[in-house]
């Protein structure tokens, strides 16, 4: 069996090769372990289940997947597994990719002696990296599920990391060890909350992943200014479970579409790929297209079938796509015509010569947010 130590050495060497590790954080995750801040039950997916992997069954693929350049899944259903033994059907908690790990610590800029809150405690992992490098005095973690914050806190003090894990709302910050320096969120939002900013030093960063309904992919590095606002620009492609007073509806084929027989039908000449598959124009659809969740499925020899799924109006659309076709079949149902709206946004993008993800900007103040291009001239309210 490959140990613990060899499959730690391989996945420092994949990351900076990959350039994702900084000389600075080489260090820390030579020296924090990552199995030991896995729970001894993980899950693998099985199509639309979730699947356990017990240590005490087979040790070797649980290590596979502690050091693998990959998520681990770490809870299912928010601690109760919905299916018989064990079998989870949704994601509610993970340990974030090593690489994505990597690149958010080097996006936050900390320096030695920095105070941190971390907002999402999950597995303690990326509380401990940052704890070997600043010392565990300054770094502060909030964990919205109580079960899981009492297991980091435990994995972290047993590790020698007397970090301050907190259970509690993540949104509302910790404003007992405020102000901070630094503050990092591992959950993505929608709406950012202002307390992160209120309890920042004037000066100091926030970095949050950002999500629309329809992109779940924007890492933004805000600076908080003296008046308690925050700006920032897009600066990653990361995607993070929502922070859960802001997950919203769940989109679901079988609960939210129906009446197929009686749907519009109509045909769309723009390449369903170029909607999912480019990252640009789907970050920017996002921001014109509320309220509409994307959905995949595949068919047998490479035909797929894309999903948008209004759950909360009940509107639905559908797009097939077949190899080679220079048109593709859509179906809409309900008030909305979703896959109109996402013509348009990609129209509205193309129009704007297509503008890269790093072009765009967020501002959070007192009053709400707004997204900029550019600068911040160009608003778009959401």
């Amino acid at each position: 069996m490959t140990d613990a130590a060899e499959l730690s050495a391989r996945l420092i060497t994949e990351l900076t090769e990959a350039g994702d590790l900084t000389p600075d954080w080489r260090g820390p995750l030579g020296k924090v372990a990552r199995h030991r801040f896995i729970p001894d039950t993980v899950w693998v997916e099985d199509g639309d289940r979730l699947l356990p992997v017990d240590r005490a069954d087979d040790e070797t693929a649980w290590l596979e997947l502690c050091y693998a350049n990959d998520f681990v899944v770490t809870q299912v259903d928010d601690g109760v597994p919905a299916g018989p033994g064990q079998v989870g059907r949704e994601i509610s908690s993970s340990a974030s990719r090593p690489d994505v790990v990597a690149r958010m610590l080097a996006a936050l800029q900390v320096e030695p002696g920095m105070s941190v809150l971390e907002i999402g405690t999950g597995t303690g992992w990326n509380a401990a990296l940052l704890a070997e490098r600043l010392g565990a005095d300054t770094v502060t973690s909030v964990e919205v599920d109580p079960v899981v914050a009492d297991r980091a806190r435990r994995v972290l003090w047993e590790a020698g990391y007397q970090v301050t894990v907190a259970a509690g709302d993540g949104v509302l910050g910790y404003p007992a060890c405020a102000p901070f320096d630094r503050v990092i969120a591992t959950v993505a939002a929608d709406r950012v909350p202002r307390a992160w900013a209120e309890q920042t030093r004037p000066g100091g960063r926030v970095l949050v992943p950002w999500a629309t309904d329809f992109h779940n992919g924007a890492l933004v590095s805000f600076v908080v200014s003296r008046d308690g606002s925050m700006r920032g620009r897009i600066v990653g492609n990361v995607a993070f479970m929502r922070l859960r007073d802001q997950r919203g509806k769940r989109a679901s084929l079988d609960r939210d579409v129906r009446d197929v027989a009686g749907s519009r039908r109509s045909f769309t000449g723009l390449h369903p790929y170029d909607v999912l598959g480019e990252y640009n124009a789907s970050l920017a659809i996002g921001l014109k297209v509320p309220h509409c969740k994307l959905i995949v499925t595949h068919d047998d020899g490479g035909a797929y079938t894309v999903w948008l799924v209004d759950p909360w109006s009940g509107s639905w659309a559908s797009v097939e796509h077949q190899a080679d076709a220079e048109k593709f079949p859509v179906r809409q149902s309900g008030d909305r015509d979703l896959w109109r709206e996402v013509e348009d946004a990609y129209r509205w993008w193309d129009g704007l010569d297509r503008p890269a993800a790093d072009r765009w900007g967020l501002t959070v103040t007192g009053e709400g947010q707004y997204v900029w291009l550019d600068t911040e001239d160009h608003r778009i309210d959401r």
